[in-house]
């Protein structure tokens, strides 16, 4: 199924992990490169042919992290945040292949579209089945995405803005009307809403993970590990491999270090530093590339400092992206204070109103003229990685004048609290990994006022506007001039700063065959197989 719109010829779109990107031209095999600098997106690295593909044997993978729960609707969507783990269970509606650069049926048999962009037709294999036996059928489909926006699963906010209406003429369709055009509807097949649950996964009250994936749970240990085994009755036939483990390892070079000795065979690392060892001991894999994916969040809620868009001024043009890179990411990252840096589609002809220290403190001397004391509180979790990221901020903000304290969480269950419940912090680092296929998904649920994932508290209708004009965009062109409007109004209120772009690379043991990467940095077993050990 091709992606149905109207875009350039040429253009190519992106599989993302928080995020992902696949760029014109970067997307070939390289065996050369010792860090990311060269590669957006694509395969690193020379594999061994490994033969016929084999059957039997366990492929561990330890992703960033470990998750509490099985169930899609608990804001686990993207490759890093249990994704790869949820499409192992219960598959995806549609796959977007990298190589290609479209959206295929996987689940579904077909998505066909009507001639604007409004009317999506869903086609669903005959021979699809859950793991319990019953028929994956057009109810089945409607109750699973139900519940997902019932529960307010992470990409509710999108969904419930974009479609008007779901219907099943058949046990074998189902047919979404949407609100307006959007040539990019695909994308939420791609993710959690296309991550279809059992109904009877609700029959005892309790939720248990009942899909129609690859693989079946055999044993779940928050945070220990989640183990899966074959699925004999999967559609497109039963797995190769015989199990499937995710381990939860903490710190990336741990992880390295466990892939290097034999102790798994994949690894999901995103520190630039991570990845730069990764590929300097030569290690192969799947990069991805993000838009924002290093940024500054800036909490402007009324009672916080950055409520005051001077403050917030002072605090964009005092973050050297440069100087965070040198500081926090050793040199290996991709600085830049351009909302799409030039390696992206999406970049365009308004530059970013990026650091300027004199700036900063200008901004800095009239909010302070005015009554402010020039306090804030960085938030951050406490490790020694991330310590790195709250010191490179504290000591670029107190060289313009604000003075800086820096608040701890003990857990990342903590921080999220603290920064998405209670929104009690005024600067935190984070990434909103916008997807290249498709920048308005994260655009929308960081920046749009009324979505509950805007953790920025920005309410701006202008940008609400923008953003529905994003949506609609019938081409890439116009798509592009939208996002540049973006960044004037970016450059203009100061929401957040950009910091850089973020790069995720899955790497793998040499004998790890046919890991198949799908949109936003989900990968699929499936097909995957491992050969005769030949080294790491």
């Amino acid at each position: 199924m091709r992606r149905p719109s109207l875009a350039r010829a040429g253009t190519m779109f992106t599989a993302l992990a928080a995020t992902v990107v696949l760029l014109s031209g970067c997307a070939a095999t390289t065996d050369s490169a010792t860090d990311a600098s060269g590669v957006t997106s694509g395969l690193v690295g020379e594999q061994p042919d490994g033969g016929e593909p084999t059957s039997g044997g366990t492929l561990s993978y330890a992703t960033l992290s470990g998750i509490s729960s099985l169930d899609p609707v608990n804001r686990q969507d993207s490759g890093a945040t249990g994704g790869s783990e949820m499409a192992a269970i219960y598959d995806l509606l549609i796959r977007y292949d990298t190589d290609a650069k479209e959206y295929k049926p996987q689940l579904a048999q077909s998505l066909a579209v009507n001639g604007d962009n409004t009317v999506w037709t869903l086609k669903l294999r005959p021979d699809a089945k859950f793991s319990d036996g019953t028929p994956l059928d057009a109810d089945a489909v409607q109750w699973s995405i139900n519940r997902y926006l019932e529960k307010n699963g992470l990409q509710t906010q999108v969904w419930k803005a974009s479609v008007a209406d779901m219907t099943s003429p058949d046990p074998a369709t189902v047919v979404f009307t949407l609100k307006q055009p959007w040539n990019e509807f695909p994308i939420m097949f791609t993710t959690g809403p296309g991550m279809i649950v059992a109904p009877s996964s609700m029959a005892t009250g309790t939720f248990t993970p009942v899909g129609a994936g690859p693989f079946t749970v055999e044993k779940f240990a928050s945070q220990e590990e989640l183990v899966l085994a074959a699925s004999s009755t999967y559609w497109n036939g039963q797995p190769r491999l015989a199990k499937l483990r995710f381990p939860v390892i903490q710190g990336e070079q741990a992880k390295l270090e466990a892939l290097h000795s034999g102790g798994i065979d994949a690894a999901y690392v995103r520190r630039s530093e991570a990845v730069h060892n990764a590929l300097a001991a030569g290690d192969i894999g799947y990069i991805h590339t993000v838009s924002l994916g290093t940024i500054g969040l800036i909490n402007q809620r009324e009672g916080r400092a950055a409520s005051d868009e001077r403050v917030r001024k002072a605090i964009v043009a005092a973050i050297n992206p440069a100087v965070y890179n040198e500081r926090a990411e050793d040199g290996y990252g991709m600085p830049g204070s351009d909302m799409f840096q030039s390696w992206s589609q999406w970049h365009g002809t308004v530059a970013a109103a990026g650091y300027d220290p004199e700036a900063a403190k200008k901004y800095l001397a009239e909010a302070k003229a005015d009554g402010y004391d020039g306090k804030l509180t960085y938030v951050g979790s406490n490790s020694a990685e991330t310590q790195r990221n709250a010191l490179a901020y504290q000591s670029m903000l107190q060289a313009v004048g604000f003075t800086v304290e820096i608040s701890y969480s003990p857990s990342i269950t903590d921080l999220v609290k603290r920064l998405y419940a209670d929104h009690d912090f005024d600067v935190a680092h984070g990434g909103f990994s916008v997807l290249e296929e498709s920048p308005f998904v994260r655009m929308y649920g960081n920046f749009h006022s009324e979505s509950p994932s805007n953790v920025l508290g920005y309410k701006n209708a202008e940008m609400d506007q923008l953003l529905a004009q994003l949506q609609t965009a019938p081409t890439d062109a116009d798509r592009l001039a939208v996002l540049e409007k973006v960044q004037t109004l970016v450059n203009d209120t100061a929401p957040l700063a950009t910091i850089g772009a973020g790069k995720v690379l899955v790497t793998w043991r040499k004998n790890v065959h046919e890991i198949t990467p799908s949109a936003d940095g989900i990968m699929l077993f499936g097909n995957a197989w491992l050969a005769a050990d030949s080294g790491s």
